[in-house]
């Protein structure tokens, strides 16, 4: 990590602080990441509009004065951002009235608006309705008065606009690893809720490395849980991704991947993440993935209506999860999605392995019947924001080239404790990738199980079944512990003798046997 990067995220998280005695975490970083996003796409778009002004010598906000050049200007940023903001709302001009202390806030409001509401009508219409809904500018949490709501706004700002965001160097990802970094920081602060938008790097390190093996370039990836986006981007760091597809239900968390896919340099063309429930309603039927990596929400309700039964999704199995636990819904979705050539990864609780009734039906049929299970990695307890339960990662592919076996791994032992938190270091994170690329029998840790050998144990896949990891006790010196107890019991007659002696002197009866 370079020293500006480090220091970018730094000054990023110093100014988040500004919010932090107002509200928790997870309010106060809608707040943060707005104002990062909103200056990202003032100042992204001034850029593009000077850089195609260059010919005619003008500036963005020179042009903007004269008649002639204002319908091209909205149609150029329109067509190549996807938005457009009239020079008054820049991010530039709304901090020129913060430095002389003036009323900013009604500016703010409009600027924010314009933003959403320019791209209505054209296609990144869907990439950028209601981005900022959540960044309540008129919220008591901000302040008692207008006034007290100006104030704090306008340091934050001003503080902002005193980090170099390299915007010209082209430095966006740097911008966008920086707004990754505050996501986790946020989740580490947030406990329980961070589940929902947050996957930790070290395991999406793993997914994304075992999803694109050997593959330099994938036509898309997909997400059904998309949190935040971080998982899709970090597929993109291993290999060369045509288009980013996903879901989320959360709302505020919706808004939040969108914004994350735009300042990582990924155009509103390439990406289309959509809201609501992916289970009960979703939003890509029909559609294949070559890459498919997914952290749902462990042991998840659902309605697991019988109408189900009828969905291209489910119909197969015969059965559906339970209403109490829908990771297997949430496999069987992703298993749909997949391509026949693609590869998919998704993070679930340990009873996945082993649970009955309808949940060992859906098992035996995708490790029997379809023979799409690949491997089973067994990740150690308390790495991710929450919940300290261990989880397993369950990689599928519908054309396996190993097909007589399934890779087990049992990697719950090895991380560092990192304050109360487990994390996974990149030694650990190269042994997994490392061994399911080579599908290696390391003992105590890794061994590939013949489909025979998981039929005999009922398609039962707890790890201890098929990795020994069981520890030799040092030998026990029989003769050593025959004189520790002839040396004890000597010690209690001594013992005996002095509560008789006392219980005597009482006239009482000892309680000697």
């Amino acid at each position: 990590m370079s020293n500006y990067q480090n220091s970018l995220e730094s000054k990023l998280w110093a100014i988040a602080d500004e919010l932090r005695g107002n509200m928790d975490a997870n309010e106060f970083k809608n707040y943060i990441l707005g104002f990062i996003f909103y200056r990202y796409l003032s100042e992204k778009l001034e850029l593009h509009m000077n850089k195609e002004l260059t010919e005619d010598g003008l500036s963005f906000q020179d042009a903007w004065q004269l008649d002639d050049y204002k319908v091209d200007l909205m149609d150029e940023g329109i067509s190549s951002l996807g938005y457009f903001l009239e020079p008054q709302f820049l991010f530039s001009n709304i901090i020129k009235k913060a430095k002389v202390n003036d009323f900013i806030l009604e500016d703010l409001i409009k600027s924010l608006n314009y933003i959403t509401n320019s791209s209505m009508g054209a296609d990144s219409q869907d990439d950028f309705s209601n981005l900022f809904e959540d960044v309540d500018l008129n919220s008591s949490k901000l302040g008692r008065t207008d006034d007290d709501k100006n104030r704090l706004i306008s340091k934050i700002l001003l503080n902002l606009n005193d980090i170099d965001f390299k915007l010209e160097d082209d430095e966006s990802d740097i911008l966008g690893d920086a707004y990754e970094y505050l996501i986790s920081q946020f989740a580490s602060s947030a406990g329980k809720k961070a589940g929902e938008f947050y996957t930790p790097q070290e395991v999406s390190k793993i997914l994304a490395k075992v999803v694109t093996m050997n593959k330099t370039k994938l036509r898309n990836v997909y997400d059904p849980t998309c949190g935040s986006g971080s998982l899709l981007l970090r597929v993109s760091k291993e290999s060369q991704i045509g288009d980013f597809y996903g879901q989320e239900l959360n709302q505020t968390t919706y808004n939040l991947a969108r914004m994350n896919m735009i300042l990582h340099g990924v155009k509103y063309a390439d990406f289309d993440i959509k809201q609501g429930d992916s289970l009960e309603y979703p939003q890509h039927i029909g559609m294949k993935f070559e890459a498919i990596v997914a952290n749902p929400p462990f042991s998840a309700k659902w309605s697991s209506d019988k109408s189900f039964l009828d969905d291209e999704r489910f119909s197969a199995y015969g059965k559906l999860a339970p209403k109490s636990k829908a990771d297997y819904a949430f496999v069987q979705h992703m298993i749909y999605h997949l391509d026949e050539n693609g590869t998919m990864a998704i993070v679930l609780p340990h009873g996945v392995l082993f649970r009955g009734a309808a949940e060992g039906t859906i098992r035996k049929y995708l490790v029997c019947e379809k023979n799409y299970l690949d491997a089973v990695i067994g990740l150690p307890s308390n790495i991710f924001y929450g919940t300290s339960i261990p989880t397993v990662i369950l990689v599928f592919k519908k054309c396996r080239e190993e097909d007589a076996d399934v890779l087990f791994i049992d990697a719950s032992k090895e991380f560092e404790k990192v304050k109360n938190q487990n994390k996974l270091r990149d030694e650990d994170i190269e042994k997994i990738v490392n061994t399911y690329a080579k599908r290696e029998e390391i003992d105590k840790y890794s061994h590939n199980a013949s489909l025979a050998e998981i039929e005999e144990n009922d398609f039962n896949l707890n790890i201890p079944r098929y990795v020994d990891t069981f520890e030799e006790e040092e030998p026990i010196d029989l003769d050593e512990v025959v004189c520790e107890l002839k040396k004890i019991d000597e010690e209690m007659k001594v013992v005996d003798a002095e509560i008789k002696k006392y219980c005597d002197e009482l006239g009482i009866k000892a309680p000697i046997f």
